[in-house]
């Protein structure tokens, strides 16, 4: 763990966020250390991309940014009469415009992150959907994160297959 760390700090101008990428990474990846192209939650599938955005939203909800984005999207959104006179109804629709800005700008954060970490060569990135998997983003592919050398230290050990006891069988009397 420890050369992991390190490898991050030479790599990434940004080391805690670059880590907290990577453990989620790791959280979301399989025993093979793939992550995507889509992450399950419940009873919702996500773009690895959306799921890793929405994850990483709540670090920065006390950032004085974020807090001024609000007031900034409700001004829009007055002057341009889309605002709802009923404050529910604002409420929710305010709340989803800050939530999709909010989701753009750590999509940039997440993806200059894991660009760091492919260049330190902790993660490989390609893209999978429609036709073929492929190099190149487009055409509706939606990214693949392998981790690969010491990040795959993040990955969790598959659980150990419970080991059969051997039992003494019943007789059967007549």
């Amino acid at each position: 763990m420890a050369a992991l760390l390190h490898a991050i700090a030479e790599a990434s101008l940004r080391p805690r966020y670059a880590f907290m990428v990577l453990t989620l990474i790791a959280e979301a990846a399989d025993s093979d250390g793939k992550a995507g192209p889509f992450v399950r939650r419940g009873n919702h599938h996500y773009s690895l991309r959306d799921w890793l955005s929405d994850s990483l939203t709540p670090m920065g909800a006390r950032d004085p940014r974020r807090l001024a984005l609000a007031e900034r999207v409700r001004d829009e959104l007055q002057r341009q009469g889309k605002l709802a006179r009923d404050s529910a109804e604002a409420a929710l629709l305010l709340e989803q415009e800050v939530r999709d800005r909010i989701r753009i700008s750590t999509k940039t954060n997440l993806s200059r992150a894991v660009s760091e970490l492919v260049r330190a060569g902790l993660v490989r990135r390609h893209y999978a959907g429609f036709r073929v998997d492929h190099q190149n983003r487009g055409g509706h592919r939606h990214v693949v994160y392998t981790l690969a050398g010491q990040a795959r230290c993040l990955l969790h050990p598959a659980p150990a297959k419970p080991q059969r006891l051997e039992r003494q069988s019943e007789f059967v009397f007549n």
